[in-house]
């Protein structure tokens, strides 16, 4: 079976940096056209030059995908690119510090809408199109593919980071039921979830605590970070054909961490 996505086209999010900016780097490498949105203009407009020198194609969107209208106006301007889309990578995602007991901490709030119903409306919206560009295909014919990016804090138990792990739960959730409510027409739903990725989050977070580093490190029984590329290869398998009998997973990239089960220690 084919890792390959050549000529498939891609809406990846939050791809001015981190990961999201790996990821479409890559699909652009592997012959993918890719849509590229995130409401970081600026590094938008820095990167896309450079992605689509390296070979392929690539455009920006520049949005609050927070925003119903944003997101339709995202797919339209797809569209009106490549003409179809193939794949959704949800990565655009924020990790905020939880008080559990400040009633006037908004953080949980923040993130079930930034991190899960913005990408769950906007997987809504591209299945829909799937479903339709898929009218007179062959009924043996993969329809599309939705990555999420999720979180080993799904599964994990720790105060500071309560918004951020019920979050990435609930997109664990949303993740298994989307998958089941869309196989019946093609479209499989998978989840990334992560463990310590050296992501602008964790850089500060690394800065602002004191031996963060060595007690992640100590945790991880591979015994290191992970760079944003090491999530590459994954989204590219849940992406493409190679993985056509796989749906409703959340598959852990946390170089052993989940294995352990230490709730001091944060999982970003």
């Amino acid at each position: 079976m084919s890792f390959s996505i050549d000529g498939k086209t891609a809406i990846i999010t939050g791809a001015a940096n981190g990961v999201g900016l790996a990821i479409a780097r890559h699909f652009v490498s592997e012959g993918a056209n890719v849509m590229m949105a995130d409401r970081d203009e600026k590094h938008l407009k820095a990167e896309v030059s450079e992605v689509e020198a390296e070979s392929g194609t690539a455009r920006i969107f520049s949005c609050d995908l927070r925003e119903k209208l944003s997101q339709a106006n995202l797919i339209s301007a797809t569209l009106d690119a490549f003409d179809r889309v193939d794949i959704l990578i949800n990565a655009s995602r924020q990790v905020l510090t939880t008080e559990p007991m400040d009633t006037e901490d908004e953080s949980v709030q923040a993130l079930l809408e930034q991190n899960v119903l913005s990408s769950f409306r906007l997987s809504q919206l591209v299945a829909k199109r799937m479903i339709k560009q898929a009218e007179g295909q062959d009924e043996d014919e993969p329809v599309g593919s939705i990555v999420n990016l999720s979180s080993i804090a799904a599964q994990r138990s720790r105060p500071g980071l309560m918004g951020f792990s019920i979050a990435t739960a609930a997109m664990d959730q949303m993740t298994r039921t989307m998958a089941i409510a869309l196989a019946p027409e093609r479209i499989r739903v998978n989840a990334i979830a992560m463990g310590s990725l050296m992501s602008a989050s964790l850089k500060a977070s690394l800065k602002e605590t004191e031996g963060l580093r060595e007690d992640i490190i100590e945790h991880t029984p591979l015994g290191r970070i992970a760079g944003p590329t090491e999530i590459v290869s994954v989204a590219q398998f849940l992406s493409s054909e190679a993985s056509s009998f796989i749906t409703g997973q959340v598959m852990a990239v946390d170089g052993g961490r989940s294995l352990l089960d230490p709730v001091k220690t944060a999982a970003h």
